[in-house]
């Protein structure tokens, strides 16, 4: 053999190698994809949801029922799915708990993504956002914390809402503020005219309209709180599916039909 055919030959194993080593790398990763895909996002035909039935109208009893806008969202998910439905009243504190036992298999009860839980679950989308709302008059609009300045600001003594309005007071102009004992009070004096607007979550703003329907006020979205579901972190294809369900449901209607239902 020459030493062409010598390089030649040489060459020709170093490309073999380099395309199995390739191979090699790939096809663990590709295989694992392949083999999760051929797996049901969860192994039982029935859907255990850990819920807490104490925050209405999200989750409550109605007698011995158990409804709510998160309880017809879970039935819809299901539905969409293709699964029955178990469901687990826990407190609050209990939530995650069910979920590190393997008792439950997601949460949906007004949960708020956890950094510190990343360990104890997986998160899907945000079906609602609980943040907090600037509720003014709609002839006269607040968008912005800057629009407060000059003006006067109510809210309830102690909330998040509270906490809000004391950063603000140090980045914009000042402001008056005016402090009740509870959101629906905030919410009454601007509706009296006794305040501009009022910094409240978007639930305590909701079912207030709802109760004052005549009222044509403004609401803006000043703070994020997505409420998400929380799915056992074994089912890894779980919230997956979830979220497809979440994006079929909105595209249909289901979920602003939900929403009209229970908060809007």
């Amino acid at each position: 053999m020459g030493d062409g055919e010598r390089v030649l030959a040489a060459a020709t194993r170093l490309r073999l190698i380099t395309l199995f080593l390739a191979v090699a790398v790939l096809l663990p990763a590709w295989l694992v994809d392949w083999v999760e895909q051929q797996v049901p996002p969860l192994e039982s035909s029935v859907l255990r949801i850990g819920i807490d039935p104490s925050v209405p109208p999200f989750a409550y009893y109605e007698g011995q029922d158990v409804v709510g806008f998160e309880i017809d969202i879970a039935r819809a998910l299901a539905a969409e799915l293709g699964l029955e439905v178990q469901w687990m009243a826990l407190g609050f504190d209990g939530l995650y708990d069910a979920l590190r036992a393997d008792a439950a298999d997601i949460l949906i009860a007004s949960m708020s993504p956890d950094p510190l839980r990343t360990n104890d679950a997986l998160y899907t989308n945000a079906y609602f956002d609980a943040g907090l709302v600037l509720v003014s008059s709609a002839d006269d609009r607040f968008n912005h914390m800057s629009d407060i300045s000059g003006r006067m600001l109510s809210y309830a003594f102690g909330s998040h809402a509270h906490a809000e309005s004391d950063r603000w007071q140090r980045r914009v102009a000042p402001y008056t503020t005016l402090p009740f004992e509870l959101p629906k009070h905030a919410l009454d004096a601007v509706r009296m005219g006794h305040a501009n607007a009022a910094l409240v979550s978007s639930t305590d703003a909701r079912l207030y309209l709802r109760q004052h329907p005549e009222w044509d006020a403004y609401l803006a979205f000043i703070t994020q709180q997505p409420y998400v579901i929380a799915v056992n972190p074994r089912l890894r294809r779980l919230p997956e599916a979830i979220n497809a369900a979440l994006d079929i449901l909105e595209a249909d209607g289901t979920l602003a039909m939900l929403l009209r239902r229970w908060l809007y």
